[in-house]
This record gives C-alpha cells, structure tokens and sequence, in this order.
C-alpha cells in the first residue's frame, strides 16, 4: 500500500522542519528499516540516478554513523554524519546530523496507529537560517522519495520469511 499522499512537511517553529507519514507495517519493522545497514541502503537514495555506497551503523548511544551518497550520471558526492543520543527500541531514535556546515538534531518516533505506523522525523537547527537553507536544498522531495522507496522496502522485507529479522 502506498502511503505517499499521508507525507506531511510543516515548520512548527523558527528551527524546526517535521516530516511525518503512515507506512502499512509494525513499529518494529520500521525501526530496523531505519537502523540495519542493509535496508537503509535500498530506501534512503533520493532521486533516481543516486546509490549510497557508505552507510556505517554503530547503533548505541554514542554510536556514529555516516552516510555518503553518489550520483551515477554525474558522479556527483555528498555525505552525512552523526551520533546517536537515544535509543529506543521501536518507539524512539535520536542523533545529531552533521551536513555542509550546520549541524541539526533530529528525533525519529515510530508509533503505530492502527493498522498503520506514523513516522515522524522532527529536525531541529541551530538557526532558522540554517532550517530554511535545508528547506532551500529540495530535502522534503528526497524524503517523500525515499518514504515511497521505504514503503516498498518493507512491503517486500515483510513477504520475505514473514519480515525483518
């Protein structure tokens, strides 16, 4: 089931940028989508043409990770990084992202609401400057992207020996 018309984006707030949508899956699975190497790799591309030869997961509190995408067409590269400050298994996961020059906080919460799971990525910058040139780089059209990519992931991670182990 595709969810793509639930992807919300509002600034609540001066620092803030929520992104929020229902996906047809668990909490549980949501939560591995976002934290298994293996999975980020196949939803968190963005546009096509793009593939993400580096993702490295330390997951704990403390833990780094670091994400570096590549353009196929253009050869174009860019990365994120960060460290983990919570988590919370299924419901809670918080890290800082360190991209260009400003670093954000972002709370992802998973919480299941009915049938479905609601995804909220809420991102808190340093300035409004800094929340209104991530708004500038086209960021909430590669989310909505990769939420659908997401979507199908765990469509097919869930037929395949029943979901995510």
């Amino acid at each position: 089931m595709k969810l793509s018309d639930t992807f919300k984006v509002t600034t609540p707030g001066d620092l803030e940028i929520v992104m929020a949508r229902d996906f047809d899956a668990p909490p549980d699975m949501i939560f591995d989508a976002l934290t298994k190497p293996e999975l980020v790799r196949r939803w968190l591309l963005g546009p096509e043409g793009w593939i993400m030869p580096v993702c490295e997961i330390d997951l704990r509190v403390g833990g780094a990770w670091r994400y570096g995408w590549r353009n196929e067409e253009s050869g174009c590269e860019f990365g994120m990084h960060g460290e983990y400050r919570e988590i919370n298994r299924p419901g809670r996961i918080v890290h800082t992202e360190f991209f260009g020059e400003g670093e954000s906080l972002v709370t992802s919460s998973i919480a299941a609401k009915g049938e479905t799971t609601t995804l909220t990525m809420t991102m808190r910058f340093a300035s409004r400057a800094e929340r209104d040139a991530a708004l500038e780089t086209g960021m909430a059209d590669g989310v909505a992207v990769s939420y659908d990519r997401l979507e199908e992931t765990l469509a097919s991670t869930a037929s395949v020996k029943g979901g995510i182990e």
